[in-house]
């Protein structure tokens, strides 16, 4: 049950390739996998309208955490979404060709992504003290406020990365309207 401490500034900010944004990989799994990943944890700055790359085989997981958000809409019409309330779980299919775009500037999204039919996710969002169940592995991202487990201490946008065997843990809240987000991630059986 070893967890990293992750904290999103000191991650490096990797270019996309149409220059409509950075992202900053927080976990890929196995870390080696490249393209074949069987999850991937990221937060992606959206700087300009841009398509999203399609993922066949994965299922998504998109939540606003800064900006006024955007809107996602397939190329074939099957999905219209519109993505303006922070810390809100929006679930699609990787298969999806889509077009992101800004509602009112650039905007702070945290992304979880799972190899279908292998590993699924399940995204929680936290206003306050909470009791988790543990998992295979997780990642808990503040954002909003400090939180701890009696033992150590998160600060904003930093975050505990479980690889395997998340635990299940008593956080505690602090600040003002403090939000975090904890991705239970299981192994399809």
């Amino acid at each position: 049950m070893t967890r990293e401490l992750l904290d999103l500034q000191a991650l490096p900010a990797l270019p996309w390739r149409n220059g409509a944004g950075l992202t900053r990989e927080l976990a890929l799994q196995p870390p080696d996998a490249g393209p074949d990943f069987d999850w991937r944890l990221s937060v992606a700055e959206v700087e300009r309208d841009a398509p999203f790359s399609a993922f066949p085989g994965i299922d998504r997981c998109i939540v606003l955490l800064r900006g006024a958000g955007m809107r996602l809409v397939s190329a074939d019409g099957s999905l219209d979404q519109r993505l303006e309330r922070a810390h809100q779980a929006f679930h699609f299919s990787g298969d999806l060709a889509l077009q992101g775009m800004l509602v009112a500037g650039p905007c702070r999204d945290f992304n979880v992504m799972t190899r279908r039919g292998r590993f699924r996710a399940e995204v929680q969002v936290l206003h306050g003290d909470a009791e988790t169940r543990p998992a295979d592995a997780g990642l808990l991202l503040a954002s909003l406020g400090h939180w701890s487990d009696g033992a150590r201490r998160l600060a904003p946008l930093q975050a505990w990365l479980w690889r395997e065997a998340l635990p299940a843990l008593q956080l505690r809240a602090q600040g003002e309207a403090p939000c975090a987000l904890l991705v239970r991630i299981e192994a399809v059986r």
